[in-house]
């Protein structure tokens, strides 16, 4: 199944193509892939070279540690997430390595770092559908995750799946067509709310 954007202005062919599947494939994700896509995000830009991201990373071949990150996913995402054959947690450092002061860029550096994995995983022909519906003071607990970094999202990597096996719910969700707002109500100039286009 595919479901390109309807772009107004010409965009690369990877981000016209990505978009965020339910149905993923159980087929496993080669090694040697997953490592590609951690090395995209490990060569994102960051505010003064902080890399302020982590990832916590589960596959399907080892149960236990896939079971337990699927665990810090809310019910609703567990139905359909449960056939990615790859999960992941992205966390952000909040406090800047250099002096400990707060690090107000982490999160936009982090959604830097899991875009290029998101790209990089297009161009093998991987989905990647990142989810807000985790619990993350489960997560921190699980993982001893430190005080000064923060759970940003739950991510579900895996090949295009068969949208049949999902329920009849989440099947009308993916077929649903896929929307954006217009450049001119969030692109301005001059001043807020003024569209540059």
């Amino acid at each position: 199944m595919e479901k390109p954007a309807i772009n107004q202005y010409p965009i690369h062919e990877l981000i016209k193509q990505r978009w965020s599947p339910l149905a993923f494939d159980a087929r496993p994700i080669e090694p040697t892939k997953i490592a590609s896509l951690l090395e995209a995000a490990r060569w994102a830009a960051s505010c003064f070279n902080e890399q302020p991201w982590s990832f916590i990373v589960a596959t399907q071949d080892n149960s236990q540690e896939y079971e337990k990150l699927l665990s810090c996913l809310v019910e609703a995402n567990q139905k359909w997430a449960k056939n990615a054959p790859l999960l992941m947690l992205s966390v952000a450092k909040l406090t800047f390595e250099r002096n400990n002061k707060p690090n107000r860029h982490a999160l936009h550096d982090v959604g830097f770092a899991v875009g290029n994995l998101t790209l990089q995983a297009q161009s093998f022909g991987l989905f990647v559908h990142q989810m807000g519906g985790f619990d993350g003071d489960k997560a921190r607990s699980l993982y001893n995750i430190p005080q000064d970094y923060e759970p940003i999202a739950a991510i579900a990597v895996g090949y295009p799946g068969n949208i049949n096996q999902l329920d009849e719910d989440l099947k009308q969700r993916e077929l649903s067509p896929r929307s954006r707002k217009p450049l001119t109500d969030f692109v301005f100039r001059g001043n807020w709310g003024q569209p540059y286009f």
